[in-house]
């Protein structure tokens, strides 16, 4: 099983598009919301290089955006 971090904020739709993917899939992620969370924001900011979200953690390897292909290949979903 993938470790997963998503770094959010409330009002992104994007993170909402990617949550649901999750979902959809049955796959168990850790939710990190970078608008209160200033330690999260500063790791985000680290990994990423961005300050937009969402930035997706996938056993280490960083996705920028919802990138719904990357995922799939990623998570090993067919």
């Amino acid at each position: 099983m993938s470790n997963i971090i998503i770094y959010t904020t409330p009002s992104c739709v994007y993170c909402k598009m990617a949550k649901e993917f999750f979902k959809d899939n049955n796959v168990a992620y850790k939710e990190l919301n970078v608008a209160v969370d200033e330690k999260a924001r500063d790791e985000m900011v680290q990994k990423s290089g961005q300050l937009g979200v969402p930035v997706i953690e996938i056993d280490g390897k960083i996705i920028v955006g919802f990138d719904k292909p990357k995922l799939f290949e990623l998570l090993q979903i067919k």
